[in-house]
């Protein structure tokens, strides 16, 4: 990809088990940008409450809301998190703290992310069990400005090249209007 005249903050956003880490990683690589985990901000409470298999509500997650915000404002070239923003309000939350935050959301559906959630091999702060929480919480970005849809089924390189697409397309200047024809 050709450097970045300009700044860019991307979330990747999705369910549980969409591949956030995964595709935040390349596209942090690819853009030279660097990458904030939201999982690593979660406090102690959070973390403890999801281990145990109690989904977060809205008041456990404003605290860490207003702190990935801060983590991407402080970041004058920019970044890539990977953050769930389930709902609007936290989308909206973020965007306050970066003007033109753009979020790449991972679509996946139910039985696909359960399946990865139940896969991983590793000790991982977010149990199978709350993989319905994070549906029911689920308000689709789909039509909101500066939010792109890439299946999280999609090999990661072409959902990377999808990305990369998009971000250089929205950074090109407006082609001048035709003259009109006499």
């Amino acid at each position: 990809m050709e450097t970045r005249t300009e700044p860019a903050w991307l979330v990747v956003m999705g369910v549980s088990g969409c591949g956030k880490s995964s595709l935040g990683q390349a596209l942090a690589a690819d853009l030279g940008l660097p990458l904030i985990e939201g999982d690593d901000f979660h406090p102690e409470a959070n973390i403890r409450k999801m281990q145990s298999g109690t989904p977060l509500n809205d008041e456990d997650r404003a605290g860490w809301l207003i702190r990935l915000g801060e983590e991407l404002a402080s970041r004058p070239a920019g970044a890539v998190l990977t953050c769930s923003a389930l709902k609007r309000a936290y989308r909206d939350r973020l965007r306050s703290a970066v003007p033109g935050l753009r979020f790449v959301f991972m679509q996946i559906d139910k039985s696909e992310a359960l399946a990865r959630v139940q896969a991983r091999s590793a000790v991982h702060i977010f149990p199978a069990s709350l993989v319905d929480s994070q549906f029911q919480t689920l308000e689709s970005p789909v039509g909101e400005p500066g939010v792109l849809s890439v299946p999280a089924t999609a090999p990661l390189a072409q959902s990377a090249a999808q990305v990369r697409a998009w971000l250089q397309a929205e950074a090109r200047p407006a082609l001048p209007a035709a003259p009109a024809q006499s």
